[in-house]
């Protein structure tokens, strides 16, 4: 290539002999050396079954590159499997391990002067550490996840890691034995891959899709699948373009492309964690998303898929999953349809090189009962934020994933500082029909790290009191949880937020039709109790939480580190 290269300030002339030297200690020869050299950020790691597997995908971006005429130099970050974290101490470093990723990344391509960088994440909070680094670093960037997990089967029917969560719930309520759990255990999840419903991996992966960070097919081709190593070794020939054309993030992630990604959130029904990342993402790159807006474009956006953990059908309890909507034309086929009608913009630039509009242009729907463009599940997008006393800056709740019969719910509270107690009382079978489940102390600040609540919502649904106990809590719940549970309520009660002030008994009313969530209580009462609240001891007082609560903000605005 004629043009000068970022990595020349490492290699080239006499003044960086010594700094070719340490190339050459690493087997590179001089045309190497003299090649783009791009940074490949690789989450691969023995411990995550999302990631089990990315050293392959390596190796085939790592083909790309050199087929491209670059030089691919690989690099490791953390990631953790939020499955094995979940209902313990290990839950509260999964949302707060997004800012170290991006750190790393930031640290490694700008201290090795990288051209480029290919990003490689699958699960939850990798993605968007990894489109945050790119916002943030502004070199021509590309993400090429792992790929979904397939579903599992279990006598004659599609389960996913949901129904293990809500196995749990199912034993203790006396609907299946043991060793139905057992056998459920051996077939929930066949392989690697990121879980197979839309939770929150495959939501942030369809999404970077729908961002234009990422090469069509992103979202949905299987980890299994040989398509999912082309589409990788697509990736890193495509980075090379990208440098060619000088085209980088900031010339991506523009207010357009985000708006267009919280519309496809909406049409899939993405995990309630997108209000988390899509705009703390958003932010590294520049653009404020305010949370009221989020209803305004689901109000506009037909729910046009519904996949696991939301029940496509409720007579039959089928679950669609990742593979079902790949099959049904993936992500291309979804803003096809939007497009169509108007609802995203389709002059953004993508690392195609090419437009949304041109990228979906030939996107057709395969199988029309997955993707419903002629009868949506519901004429609005699948997430609502829901404002009012109790949540003065918002919460959140994946109002797809609830059963009618509880789009409004009024009832007693429960009050429980922290999940551990709420799910004891819940397996004790303490908790009553009609009651509102309120867990608190969970949120960024108050966790710390603000852990999700998938054990204790599953737990309701397994004992199949889905519309009968409403959940609210400060902390957040997985792209796996279904039922009446609103989550990111804020101001947290670490914060002093009106959730702090909630007593037992105090009768909360969930509105998702009218986005309320509020206490019967007047602002005098409120107002009381707030002059009478003190916080609480830090939970944890040294290593990383205790510096990331004391810099995290609130959920409300992403929970970003300051």
């Amino acid at each position: 290539m004629e043009f000068a290269l970022r990595s020349d300030v490492v290699k080239k002339g006499v003044e960086r002999s010594a700094h070719r030297s340490l190339f050459k200690a690493m087997g590179l020869t001089d045309e190497e050396i003299n090649r783009p050299l791009i940074g490949i950020a690789n989450s691969a790691n023995e411990v995550v079954p999302g990631h089990i597997h990315l050293d392959k995908i390596a190796e085939a971006v790592k083909a790309g590159v050199r087929l491209a005429g670059g030089t691919p130099l690989e690099f490791s970050t953390i990631g953790v499997c939020d499955g094995i974290a979940m209902g313990h101490e290990g839950m509260k470093y999964s949302l707060a391990s997004r800012e170290i990723i991006a750190d790393s990344i930031e640290i490694m391509a700008k201290a090795h002067a990288f051209d480029a960088l290919v990003l490689i994440p699958n699960c939850d909070k990798i993605i968007p550490a990894m489109l945050m680094a790119a916002a943030r670093i502004n070199i021509p960037a590309i993400i090429i996840s792992g790929g979904p997990m397939m579903a599992g089967r279990y006598r004659g029917q599609d389960i996913s890691l949901t129904q293990m969560f809500e196995g749990v719930g199912a034993f203790v309520a006396g609907k299946i034995t043991e060793e139905d759990l057992a056998e459920m255990e051996e077939a929930a999840c066949p392989g690697c891959g990121s879980c197979s419903g839309m939770f929150t991996a495959n939501s942030m992966n369809c999404l970077t899709e729908a961002l234009g960070m990422a090469l069509p097919g992103n979202g949905t081709i299987p980890a299994v699948s040989a398509a999912r190593l082309r589409l990788a070794k697509q990736t890193g020939m495509k980075v090379m373009e990208l440098i060619e054309k000088d085209i980088k993030p900031s010339d991506i992630m523009i207010p357009a492309a985000f708006f267009n990604a919280l519309t496809v959130d909406m049409a899939l029904g993405c995990s309630t964690n997108t209000v988390l990342h899509v705009p703390a993402v958003a932010a590294e790159a520049g653009v404020e998303i305010k949370l009221e807006g989020l209803n305004v474009i689901s109000a506009r956006t037909p729910h046009l898929v519904t996949l696991s953990p939301a029940i496509a059908d409720p007579e039959t309890g089928l679950r669609y999953h990742v593979q079902d909507l790949h099959e049904a034309g993936g992500v291309s086929a979804v803003m096809a349809v939007l497009h169509r009608s108007g609802l995203i913009d389709g002059q953004t630039m993508t690392v195609t090189g090419k437009t949304v509009g041109e990228n979906v242009a030939g996107a057709e729907i395969r199988r029309r009962e997955v993707i419903r463009e002629d009868e949506p599940y519901h004429k609005e997008g699948g997430l609502a934020i829901l404002t009012g006393n109790l949540a003065p800056d918002g919460a959140v709740v994946k109002q797809s994933a609830v059963e009618p019969e509880a789009w409004v719910f009024s009832g007693p509270a429960r009050v429980f500082d922290g999940e551990d107690d709420a799910v004891a009382a819940l397996i004790a079978k303490q908790i009553n029909k009609g009651e509102v489940i309120v867990i608190r102390y969970e949120g960024p600040k108050g966790g710390p790290g603000m852990r999700e609540m998938l054990t204790a919502t599953a737990t309701v649904s397994g004992m199949g009191l889905g519309k009968d106990i409403a959940l609210i809590t400060d902390g957040r719940f997985s792209g796996a949880t279904r039922g009446a549970a609103i989550g990111h309520v804020s101001p947290e009660a670490a914060e002093g937020g009106p959730i702090g002030m909630i007593r037992n008994g105090d009768i909360i009313k969930i509105d998702i039709p009218n986005k309320r969530l509020d206490v019967e209580l007047s602002d005098e009462e409120l107002a009381q109790r707030r002059a009478e609240w003190k916080a609480p001891e830090p939970k944890v007082k040294n290593g990383y939480l205790a510096r990331y609560a004391r810099t995290v903000s609130s959920a409300g605005k992403g929970a970003v580190v300051d």
